[in-house]
């Protein structure tokens, strides 16, 4: 659950999290929403993954990165029982 709140703590992650809730995205498409080097962005996304909030697969030469809604609504759930 750390991992799941690390991952949480940064903007940018929790900016890459919005634009996949929209639709699964290709790291170069992440990017392009980001004044920051590709790597720094891999590295974001590595966080995610860890944590995880994001999925992934291969396709072609491409990976295609996705929204883990189940962890998610997990967390959700688990933040909501503080207050009952």
């Amino acid at each position: 659950m750390s991992k799941i709140f690390k991952a949480l703590s940064d903007e940018t992650r929790r900016e890459i999290l919005k634009l996949l809730r929209e639709k699964d995205l290709t790291a170069g498409e992440i990017s392009e929403n980001f004044n920051m080097s590709k790597p720094s962005i891999s590295k974001h996304l590595d966080v995610l993954k860890e944590a995880g909030l994001i999925s992934y697969e291969k396709k072609g030469q491409f990976i295609i990165y996705s929204l883990n809604t189940s962890v998610l609504q997990e967390v959700l759930g688990r933040f909501l029982d503080f207050f009952n």
